[in-house]
């Protein structure tokens, strides 16, 4: 018995791969962890409920949104630019690894134990940092849109709050995400 393969190319954290035969029905989840070594997202329920596995595709339209990895076969991801965990934090001219804003806003908060569900959350609290860049809303409407940013992630050692303050006080702290009028 063969499994049937198909060619598959994409650009990952600004890495091209391919062409690459993949076998047809492969998760992108999968793909990510066997064939091009990248572990940060992780597989936590396989249903696409937890949303531990998120990756960002973004579009050429320049908008971007997260995609869960468990449930979203490798090939609906080709051609396109997909952004995952191990992509945002940046190397220095020393070699030194710098965090990003939301990773760094989470290690200081303590916003996580076990860190299983801590991919989905640094995806989605980016997504949501690059859509205030674009547009800033007031302070007033900021409880909501974090909330409609982390409410279908999963921790599973209940670390909301700390997930949720972190993420407010990143927004807080970076200028330009929230307006002064409504």
């Amino acid at each position: 018995m063969s499994i049937k393969t198909q060619p598959m190319s994409l650009t990952i954290n600004n890495q091209q791969y391919g062409p690459l035969d993949v076998p047809e029905g492969l998760m992108m989840i999968d793909f990510l962890h066997e064939y091009v070594a990248l572990t940060g997202s992780r597989l936590g329920c396989g249903q696409g409920i937890c949303h531990a596995c998120v990756a960002i595709v973004d579009h050429e339209s320049g908008t971007s949104e997260e995609v869960r990895t468990c449930i979203t076969g490798a090939h609906f991801f080709n051609g396109k630019k997909v952004r995952t965990v191990e992509g945002h934090a940046k190397t220095d001219d020393k070699g030194e690894v710098q965090l990003s804003p939301v990773q760094q806003a989470f290690l200081e908060h303590y916003s996580f134990q076990c860190g299983y569900c801590t991919p989905g959350f640094v995806n989605a609290a980016t997504l949501l940092l690059e859509r205030l860049e674009k547009h800033p809303i007031p302070l007033a409407d900021l409880e909501a849109a974090i909330n409609g940013a982390l409410e279908n992630h999963i921790c599973r050692c209940t670390g909301y709050v700390r997930y949720y303050e972190a993420v407010r006080d990143v927004v807080m702290k970076t200028p330009g995400l929230i307006r002064e009028h409504a």
